[in-house]
């Protein structure tokens, strides 16, 4: 390793005891930027593209004795120039508390810049009340609205039903699924040893905590149907300052009370911490950007209702692969980015044109070789998997898109929530007698949102539960199609989106057959307790943790 330590700056024991503080040393050439202003770390990194000066030596001549530094800069950068990137320099974590599953989605549809963690409905039950209210949203509108006993009538039907039925749910799992398939009695020492691979003193009350959860996750997941995309949630979010002023720009254009309320929450929160990275969602900047898509969408609405008047409506296949390359020429593309790295200056043209001219055998073992170390799912392809797309076109329940919509490297269109398409009722609430429930409980839900969205579609969303079918369409290419699958296919994961990736993969295989097989851990298997294995394994770090 070359030693460049010659040309770093050098210190005196002054410089070193304003620098310290701000950085994690004073003397290295890597280090961490920990001044405490959010503002100044992004104004130092950007810095460095404006001047041939270290970034420790910047701080000492330009910031450590103007305190206003940072916002100056960034008055100057973005407002003179207008170089939106730095914005992204601006780093923030907020949370979101107690907003709709609809406004939810509306704020994870920006992918891009920022991360998302949301409450789960599958280890949480919302069946407990605050003040003898359920945890759901009252519209603004819809309450100002004829229709407003109806809506909290249904909202509040959806939650009784999903209330009263997670104890005998619980207990039907319990009778189909008991823990004694689970634990194996060991004749030489005479103890229950559910699991040989955990410490035997500890085994019993291991192996029911572990039963206890997966038993509990299971009956949330066959329950959450029941729930109307009114439910209250939580999200925290990460992201960068230029992420967040689009973000909160879009969501102000809204026309849903609650969301355009959030994004001026958002916006008045995250002023505070970041105020040079967001101030223009506010400005004539942003306001031009809401009157462009305002525009927009009413041009688009209006060409929609022309040229689409005379198509029929109807419910698309639940996973139908519409749009994909041709077999000989996916594989000519994924070949030739597999070699292109290693071609030492020769253009990618010739390389396509030599790997067309090649025997199948040798173009087959070029792409065979590009995955076949993979040892596990983690070791994602390389992106020469990029250079194949698809587009599929979707109808999920609306509980199962809210786990999709999470995979931010593709693209995801989506209309409107509705009843219109019907909904998936899990076979394991037939068996256990909460049929007629269930159905009724839908059908009060369809009957209020049709009622609503005759005038308020938008709002009529609210009411619609996450049983019903949700149209949407993804494009994706072969890398994340490879990521998404192998993810949503371990065995821990939700039997609905389970069964969907893995209608994806049989799909992708049936027209790529050679491709698919760099997606090589995908779960083809079905299972009666999806997380059994994964709490077997969370149980036996927790022993090692604890020695």
């Amino acid at each position: 390793m070359s030693d460049n330590t010659i040309f770093l700056d050098s210190f005196s024991e002054e410089e070193k005891s304003l620098l310290r503080g701000h950085f994690s040393n004073t003397d290295k050439a890597v280090f961490a930027i920990i001044t405490p202003k959010q503002v100044d770390r992004g104004a130092l990194m950007s810095r460095y593209s404006r001047t041939d000066k270290s970034m420790r030596r910047v701080f000492l001549d330009e910031f450590a004795r103007n305190p206003n530094r940072g916002e100056e800069f960034y008055q100057k950068v973005l407002l003179e120039y207008g170089d939106d990137s730095v914005a992204e320099l601006g780093i923030a974590q907020i949370a979101v508390e107690g907003i709709s599953n609809i406004a939810a989605k509306k704020i994870e549809d920006r992918r891009i810049g920022l991360s998302y963690l949301e409450k789960s409905s599958r280890y949480v039950p919302f069946d407990q009340k605050v003040r003898g209210l359920y945890r759901y949203c009252r519209e603004a509108r819809i309450l100002s609205s004829r229709h407003a006993d109806r809506y909290i009538g249904a909202c509040d039907h959806s939650f009784d039903v999903y209330s009263k039925n997670i104890q005998p749910l619980q207990k039907y799992i319990e009778e189909r699924e008991p823990i004694d398939r689970f634990i194996f009695f060991d004749s030489s020492s005479q103890k229950d040893k559910p699991f040989g691979d955990l410490r035997v003193e500890k085994d019993i009350e291991a192996a029911k905590r572990i039963y206890k959860a997966t038993i509990r996750a299971k009956t949330l997941d066959l329950l959450r149907g029941l729930l109307p995309a009114a439910t209250l949630t939580n999200v925290g979010i990460t992201g960068n300052g230029r992420a967040f002023e689009y973000l909160i720009t879009l969501m102000h254009g809204s026309k849903l009370a609650e969301v355009t309320s959030i994004s001026a929450q958002m916006f008045e929160e995250l002023s505070a911490v970041i105020p040079s990275f967001v101030r223009r969602a506010s400005d004539r900047h942003g306001q031009a950007l809401q009157d462009y898509l305002t525009k927009t969408e009413g041009e688009i609405k209006k060409l929609a209702k022309n040229h689409l008047a005379g198509l029929t409506s109807s419910t698309p296949e639940p996973v139908r692969l519409l749009d994909f390359a041709d077999n000989f020429e996916a594989e000519v593309r994924v070949a030739s980015a597999i070699l292109y790295e290693q071609a030492e200056g020769m253009p990618l043209e010739s390389i396509m044109r030599y790997v067309k001219s090649l025997a199948s055998e040798d173009r087959h073992r070029v792409i065979g070789a590009y995955t076949q170390f993979r040892q596990n799912r983690r070791q994602r392809p390389g992106r020469a998997f990029e250079m194949v797309d698809y587009t599929f076109e979707l109808c999920t329940n609306f509980g199962m898109f809210r786990d999709l919509h999470r995979h931010r490297i593709l693209t995801m269109e989506r209309q409107l929530l509705s009843t219109r398409h019907g909904y998936d009722m899990p076979a394991e609430l037939v068996e256990a007698g909460i049929e007629k429930e269930f159905r009724e409980c839908m059908s009060l839900s369809k009957e209020v949102y049709e009622e609503i969205a005759k005038t308020m579609p938008e709002e009529a969303q609210y009411v619609v539960n996450f049983a019903y079918r949700y149209p949407y369409f993804i494009k994706l290419n072969l890398r994340e199609a490879c990521h998404m699958i192998e993810l949503r296919t371990v065995p821990q994961g939700h039997p609905d989106y389970r069964a969907v990736c893995q209608q994806m993969y049989r799909q992708i295989s049936r027209v790529h057959p050679v491709l698919a097989q760099g997606i090589r851990f995908v779960d083809m298997e079905r299972y009666q307790l999806e997380r059994f294995d994964a709490e077997k394994r969370t149980e036996k770090k927790r022993q090692q943790a604890n020695g």
